[in-house]
């Protein structure tokens, strides 16, 4: 199910559907309603039939929202989607406010006094409810669940079936633990909560825990359902049929019960008088309304296979460790051709994409893409997660840089990697922001830290060299990455913000520090590193824990100002580079592997 950032953006999506909404609030006596962009399942990436968000206003981003009033709406993204948001939705009838800053709950405090908002429950998490009803009751309005989506019913006929892509096998030879193991390993970590079964409704966790894949959902091979698994390691797995394979009912064992979706609020109903745990961050408010009303206690916790499924066991890091070699083959390839035929033609960001995608397409074992590829030329670069739409789209240009960032779904495993890339002579200006970022990146690549130890803590290491010279970023440094999963896999995090959960040996995490220059050009450099036990400290006390870099992809030597780097550091880009060439050498022949020597030598 690969799609391009190439389809045509279409702006009349509000004129034709937001007077079909409201014709439905009408009806149902609302006054407003809410559209987040999430799901059912609370997924980032969508299926077509779930992308509520874009069939009302055309923003096909995949964090955003919207409220849509009588005589008011608006549309609320975050900094990725700036320029996106305002090439996709008609501004006409849509105001274009910020997600992070107040978002739908200050929209609602501020414009709708005394008004009837409905929301779907099934759309929201209960975490994200409790600041909407904050924000309702401040503005006196009432904040009505509804039991028929109005947005569904005005999409009618033309809304696209749910998707029924096989749910299929996913071996042990990747998964390195059987179904079996999990469930029994899992279902003892729900009894120190006193818990009798859990309600599974993430699709990561589906797929994890089963080890089945799906594709139901772009970019992350996701199977769509649900699962009640009992202490015991029993569970009931609620699919539609059409997904259901001849091969699946034997592959799951006689301790997994097969149901038809249609089954599930019967059985949720029949957990009366247990104990069940839910996890009110990855499930929606429904499911709580629903056990509440089937007289079940809720115990409000993680899901439980969040953890396990972030601790990738050995066979999952060796799976990650090879498709990370085989996609640094297509990346170098890439990047060869921008250090020769790109800085001549100066191709747009578009074939950018393509070329790169082309390069990937040809990797063994390549599922899809694990995002959109961004590919941002110049000022576009300075735009955190830009991605070329139609009317933004800008050519490269000699003196700028070249920022792109993509991955891809591997079997094996899943990768992410940004490079930036000079165009013609770099500035020593943008030499040396890019040496400041690869410091930054290098601290974190390097640093041994104790057990216990959350990426919030680690979070400055990356930034010091640029604070050294008043300058920062405004994104985050690390986020959580599956094994033929999402590229985006919580709970660990390296930022700024709080995160309680500690680092552990498994998770893997991008390190991906940047500089944005406004209106001029953008850094970023990104690895993937997995967090490893560090018994290598002559004289060490404490269990300590580090990172093992696993993206192997050359870093442009001619940003390097050498003279910023310690010996240490330079050691470590030489360490880098020999390693990438050893690993990543044999894939790449040709006028390409000629380059790649080159581009791998000490600096």
């Amino acid at each position: 199910m690969r799609q391009t950032f190439e389809e045509a953006t279409d702006r009349s999506f509000a004129s034709r559907h937001l007077p079909r909404l409201r014709a439905q609030l009408e009806a149902q006596g609302l006054d407003g309603f809410v559209i987040p962009h999430e799901d059912e399942h609370q997924n980032e990436y969508l299926p077509a039939a779930n992308d509520r968000l874009a069939w009302l206003t055309g923003f096909t981003g995949s964090a955003g929202a919207a409220v849509v009033l009588k005589d008011r709406a608006a549309v609320f993204v975050d900094g990725r989607y700036t320029l996106q948001v305002r090439d996709q939705v008609d501004e006409a009838h849509f105001e274009i406010l910020d997600l992070v800053e107040g978002g739908p709950p200050a929209f609602i405090e501020g414009a709708a006094k005394g008004a009837v908002i409905g929301y779907d429950p099934k759309l929201h998490s209960p975490q994200a409810l409790d600041h909407l009803k904050r924000a309702a009751a401040k503005a006196g309005a009432t904040l009505k669940p509804v039991d028929a989506n109005p947005l569904d019913a005005a999409w009618g006929d033309e809304r696209p079936a749910q998707p029924t892509a096989p749910v299929v096998p996913h071996s042990e030879q990747y998964a390195g633990e059987s179904s079996e193991s999990k469930r029994r390993r899992v279902g003892e970590s729900l009894k120190p909560l006193d818990a009798e079964a859990a309600v599974l409704t993430a699709p990561a966790s589906i797929a994890w825990l089963f080890n089945v894949r799906g594709g139901d959902v772009i970019r992350t091979p996701l199977p769509i359902g649900q699962a009640i698994l009992d202490s015991d390691g029993h569970a009931r797995l609620f699919l539609d049929p059409a997904k259901v394979t001849d091969e699946l009912p034997g592959w799951l064992g006689n301790e997994v019960a097969l149901q038809p979706t249609e089954a599930l609020p019967a059985a949720l109903d029949a957990l009366k008088g247990k104990k069940v745990l839910l996890d009110p961050a990855q499930s929606s408010a429904w499911y709580f309304d629903r056990l509440a009303a089937a007289g079940a206690t809720v115990v409000r916790g993680m899901d439980p296979c969040t953890l396990p499924r972030a601790a990738k066991n050995a066979t999952e890091v060796e799976g990650t460790r090879q498709a990370h070699i085989r996609d640094g083959a297509a990346l170098s390839r890439f990047l060869h051709w921008v250090a020769t035929e790109a800085q001549e033609t100066l191709p747009d960001e578009a074939e950018v994409v393509r070329v790169l995608e082309s390069f990937r397409d040809q990797a063994p074992g390549l599922q899809d893409l694990s995002f959109d590829t961004i590919a941002g030329a110049g000022p576009n670069g300075a735009l955190p997660h830009y991605r070329p739409v139609t009317r933004t789209i800008r050519r490269v240009e000699k003196g700028s840089l070249l920022l792109v960032d993509g991955g891809g779904q591997y079997l094996d495993g899943t990768t992410d990697v940004t490079r930036t890339m000079a165009i013609g002579e770099p500035t020593s200006e943008q030499r040396d922001r890019f040496t400041r970022v690869l410091k930054g990146h290098i601290a974190l690549s390097r640093i041994r830290f104790p057990a216990g130890t959350t990426g919030h803590q680690l979070d400055a290491l990356a930034r010091v060299p640029m604070w050294m010279a008043g300058l920062d970023y405004d994104h985050g440094t690390g986020h959580g990455v599956g094994s033929y999963l999402g590229v985006h896999e919580g709970p660990q995090r390296i930022a700024k913000a709080v995160n309680t959960q500690a680092l552990l040996p498994g998770m893997i995490v991008s390190n991906e520090p940047g500089y944005y220059k406004g209106g001029h050009w953008g850094i970023r450099i990104e690895n993937l590193q997995v967090v490893t036990e560090a018994s290598d400290i002559p004289g060490g006390e404490r269990p300590m824990l580090g990172f093992e870099t696993l993206t192997m992809a050359p870093i442009d030597r001619r940003l390097i100002e050498v003279g910023l780097l310690d010996p240490v550091e330079r050691a470590w880009v030489d360490d880098y580079h020999a390693k990438v060439l050893a690993k990543v050498g044999p894939l790449v022949d040709g006028e390409a592997g000629a380059w790649l020597e080159q581009a791998c030598a000490p600096l």
